[in-house]
């Protein structure tokens, strides 16, 4: 029997190694994660009449009256950015708590149990919507909720799963999220128009399911958990993990909170990841109104430019990944080197794309061009900062994660501010130019930043010599009348 289990294990690996699978599915998985949280930016479109039915059935014009349709509801424009801002709401909430909690229990519960009852949650968002409007907020804010948790868990995940120089691919697999919305929308679109806008939440929904399960099947924690992996591959893996770290030390039992807030190293990342998601969010989110208000040129109607920037930014993320890792294993480049050079390059360029949009950005294809290519080169964040929580302390790459992506997702709702109040009388080309401005600074301050505080040195924090640790453990606990006593003996 244990020959055929032999034989079972090797067959597998031979196929796919357990570390393949866990790449394929956490590409799969961040597609779908994105594909969860922005079905509804389609959906919405259907679900609210327009003001066109709205004005047709208040007079008698039955000749040209736009027939009232049941699935379709009453919502007002400011009830309508309540239900999309929702998500929000219940997403900034769990991404610190997210991370230090897959640092405990593991990231497979983490990760899957976020996605599962976030697309579970999807799946009765049209009944919620036709319960009532404050029911379908509430549905929204906690699919928030659940995804807000999902992305601080993969850091961790990768420190027991894949050695340090081969991280920076790793990480690159969390751009997925890139692909997912870029293929999420035309879809969602279709589906619409075949059965209506309560199909995109049934469909996206089942998908998430069937991945979660898929997912606690197929996923463990660490190579030692997993029943299906051969001795070879889980022997390798640890050993090559377990070379970068000192036999003298070990994690610590509790989050040493003073170090890490007063660490600079930290905070170059947390910083420098909310000035690139900052960049990232205004030029996602306002590009269609920039490119339909002042350009009079209607992005969204051309499928191909509208999955351009989203696409290019997951290759350059590949592309980067792969370089890094590669640099940093032939030792032409210390980690250090590497993670500044790939931040600087992907924070510098697009505030140089920023610039050139603020001076001749006036012409649809040169905005198209200069958008696509900020988003492009922004995408080597994965081999520079984003990589830098496992470089500096693995322990807790979840926790850092998790409260630069706190900072990430304030910065991306600041951005909407921002420019709603600059553009609020006048959007023009001369008013939209103060929006590239503080986009060229926001980006050119990250690099800046990351450039003079940012290392890829393992820090003290991350560990405790391990003899402390087993002092306190081996220290016998000692009852009070003990302690008398002993006291009375000594004295």
């Amino acid at each position: 029997m244990a020959g055929i289990a032999t034989n079972s294990r090797r067959g597998w690996s031979n196929f796919l190694t357990c570390r393949q699978m866990l790449n394929i599915m956490v590409i799969i998985g961040f597609m779908f994660n994105y594909m969860l949280r922005v079905n509804i930016t389609i959906a919405v479109v259907d679900m609210i009449k327009s003001n066109s039915t709205i004005a047709a059935n208040s007079t008698n014009l039955t000749t040209t009256a736009v027939p009232v349709r049941s699935d379709q509801f009453n919502w007002t424009s400011s009830q309508k950015n309540d239900l999309l801002g929702s998500f929000f709401w219940g997403y900034i909430l769990t991404e610190l708590p997210g991370g230090r909690m897959a640092e405990i229990v593991g990231a497979k519960r983490i990760f899957g149990g976020g996605m599962l009852m976030a697309s579970i949650l999807t799946v009765l968002t049209p009944a919620a919507s036709y319960w009532s409007f404050y029911v379908s907020v509430t549905v929204r804010a906690l699919i928030g909720f659940f995804l807000g948790a999902t992305w601080p868990a993969i850091p961790p995940m990768a420190a027991k799963w894949i050695p340090p120089l081969e991280r920076s691919k790793f990480m690159a697999n969390m751009m997925a999220s890139a692909l997912g919305a870029a293929l999420t929308l035309p879809v969602c679109g279709y589906l619409i128009t075949v059965s209506g806008w309560e199909s995109v939440f049934y469909v996206t929904g089942a998908v998430g399911i069937v991945w979660s399960v898929l997912w606690f099947v197929l996923v463990f924690d660490s190579p030692a958990q997993h029943p299906r992996i051969t001795p070879e591959e889980r022997f390798e893996l640890e050993t090559k993990i377990a070379e970068m770290e000192s036999s003298k030390t070990t994690k610590p039992d509790r989050v040493p909170w003073r170090a890490l807030l007063t660490s600079m190293p930290v905070w170059a990342i947390i910083i420098t990841h909310g000035c690139s998601v900052f960049g990232y969010f205004t030029v996602v989110n306002q590009l269609p109104t920039y490119m339909h208000n002042v350009l009079k040129f209607d992005i969204k109607q051309n499928g191909v430019l509208s999955s351009l920037p989203y696409f290019g930014k997951y290759a350059m993320a590949v592309i980067a990944s792969f370089v890094a890792d590669r640099l940093r294993q032939s030792g032409r480049l210390s980690t250090t080197a590497t993670r500044k050079i790939f931040t600087a390059f992907a924070c510098s360029l697009p505030a140089l794309m920023m610039l050139i949009q603020s001076i001749c950005g006036n012409t649809a294809a040169l905005s198209v061009t200069v958008f696509t290519c900020a988003l492009f080169f922004n995408g080597a964040v994965t081999a520079g900062y984003l990589s830098n929580p496992l470089d500096i302390a693995p322990n807790f790459s979840g926790t850092i994660f998790g409260m630069a992506n706190t900072l990430s997702s304030i910065s991306g709702w600041v951005s909407t501010k921002i420019v709603a109040l600059i553009t609020a009388s006048d959007s023009t080309f001369a008013t939209w130019r103060y929006v590239f401005a503080i986009l060229v600074g926001t980006y050119a301050f990250g690099a800046v930043f990351y450039l003079i505080f940012g290392t890829g040195k393992l820090q003290k924090f991350n560990s405790v010599p391990c003899n402390v640790v087993q002092e306190k453990e081996m220290q016998p606990l000692r009852t009070q009348v003990e302690i008398e006593k002993e006291k009375e003996a000594m004295a």
